[in-house]
């Protein structure tokens, strides 16, 4: 048995971040109306998530519900987001996903709606952080093969990405992790864009980056419950 899925999760912990993270998101403005989704990998190819049709500010943890891949509702009375196909594609791509956010964070998603890539790298604690790159996943609805390929293909790269006219995906071993990595980029996203009156930003010297990347970024171990503090030793941070 591999050392991520030995991990024991703990579901009711589960159900109190992905409040406190939904919550988190309407509060800095990342998501509007019903927009947003977040969700968590259990065992038994069951996944946590947040019901559609509700604002993320409003979640309560009675009204979360359980859902398989095709998004059948296996616990809960409320119905699962068309999007999971999104999510879904991100848990097939990577083991060591434990929680996958979508939002709508507004200077990340300008450049995902311009259909322009983020000029990162350019801060060189992001590239410590995120890796070298930040991927653009192509557009199309949830679950069309080109999209489950570009999500497959951005998070071989990164564990943030663009989507394409649509938002951002954070993908992470924590709620935690997942929404500071989303946080990090809107970050860079607004700097970006308050510095191209300026000229826009200048890019790290490629030597730089090689050098910073090849620390590698964080790993994505799922960190639930009490085996928390030992995966963070082993390199399990935001």
């Amino acid at each position: 048995m591999s050392e991520v899925s030995a991990v024991r999760v703990d579901e009711e912990q589960l159900r109190r971040d992905i409040v406190r993270y939904a919550r988190q998101t309407w509060r800095r403005g990342w998501v509007a109306n019903h927009d947003g989704n977040l969700s968590a990998r259990l065992t038994g190819g069951r996944y946590l998530a947040t019901p559609t049709a509700v604002s993320k500010g409003d979640i309560e943890p009675g009204w979360l519900i359980v859902v398989d891949e095709d998004r059948t509702v296996l616990e809960g009375t409320r119905r699962a987001f068309s999007e999971f196909k999104v999510h879904a594609a991100a848990y097939r791509a990577r083991p060591d996903i434990g929680v996958v956010i979508h939002a709508h964070p507004p200077h990340a998603t300008a450049f995902a709606v311009a259909g322009q890539p983020l000029p990162h790298p350019f801060l060189a604690e992001a590239v410590v952080t995120l890796g070298p790159e930040i991927p653009v996943v192509p557009f199309g609805l949830p679950g069309e093969p080109q999209v489950d390929r570009g999500i497959a293909e951005a998070l071989a790269r990164a564990d943030v990405a663009l989507l394409d006219r649509h938002g951002v995906l954070a993908v992470g071993g924590s709620f935690e992790q997942a929404w500071l990595r989303m946080e990090l980029v809107e970050h860079l996203a607004a700097i970006a864009c308050k510095a191209a009156p300026l000229g826009g930003v200048r890019p790290l010297p490629a030597e730089r980056v090689a050098a910073l990347a090849a620390k590698g970024r964080p790993a994505s171990q799922p960190c639930f419950g009490p085996v928390q503090a030992r995966h963070r030793r082993r390199g399990c941070r935001p």
